[in-house]
């Protein structure tokens, strides 16, 4: 009866044993997700912190690069103006021949080329010298006849010396010469008078401008061929100076 009882006992202590055992397992398993649902938030929550700083670093230097360029243009030097030349050749050629002899001495002298051009251009008729009654014999034998110039007027500052270059017409200048003396002040400037012709001289063409022109210091001037080589030109300058 005893070892009944005992073994009775037993199995009771037994059970208890085994019944305080079950609370502790159910435990560990109610505790289990919470622990790892609370260490996934915690990673969530802070890597997108670290991840934001950086971002805005780089807009400063970036900045920075884009506003230097800018700048650049401003600092080229600009070009000067070319200088200014002294010397300028004024011509009124009706046929071209004096036009040829009026750029062989711009070459010469590396001079700035003027051209008178009549309003109104010659014709052939107009030139017929043999013809009383045209144009150019009309106003030729009217000291006081000034043709209109079309060419737009030129600012003479900073010349120091003049070449005006004409054909002779009747043995004077053309009276359109007379109108071009007569529209400027050339001052201090000095006037050099040349012409072209078959075979009249100068004459008094010269002295005729330098009488309507307003100013000037006048040389004698000296007439040429259209066929006057660059070499003879040379030396007629070359003894002006």
């Amino acid at each position: 009866m005893k070892k009944t009882i005992s073994i009775f006992l037993i199995a009771l202590l037994a059970m208890g044993i085994l019944a305080c055992g079950k609370p502790a397992a159910s435990e560990q398993k109610d505790g289990a997700p919470t622990a790892v649902s609370e260490q996934p938030e915690t990673t969530v929550t802070e890597a997108p912190a670290e991840t934001v700083e950086p971002t805005a670093a780089p807009e400063e230097p970036v900045t920075e690069q884009l506003a230097e360029p800018t700048e650049a243009p401003t600092a080229e030097p600009t070009e000067e103006p070319a200088p200014h030349k002294t010397v300028l050749v004024v011509v009124f050629s009706a046929t071209g021949t004096t036009m040829g002899v009026a750029e062989k001495i711009a070459a010469i002298e590396d001079a700035d080329l003027y051209e008178i051009v009549p309003a109104e251009p010659y014709s052939d008729a107009d030139l017929n010298w043999n013809d009383r009654n045209s144009r150019s014999t009309k106003e030729q034998n009217d000291t006081s006849a000034r043709p209109a110039i079309a060419s737009e007027p030129i600012d003479l500052s900073g010349y120091e010396r003049i070449y005006i270059g004409y054909p002779i017409w009747w043995g004077e200048e053309p009276r359109i010469l007379d109108t071009f003396v007569e529209s400027y002040d050339f001052g201090t400037i000095t006037m050099i008078p040349f012409c072209t012709s078959a075979s009249s001289g100068i004459g008094r063409s010269g002295k005729n401008l330098a009488e309507h022109a307003i100013g000037g210091s006048w040389l004698d001037g000296k007439r040429f061929s259209g066929s006057v080589s660059t070499s003879d030109l040379e030396n007629w300058i070359n003894g002006l100076k």
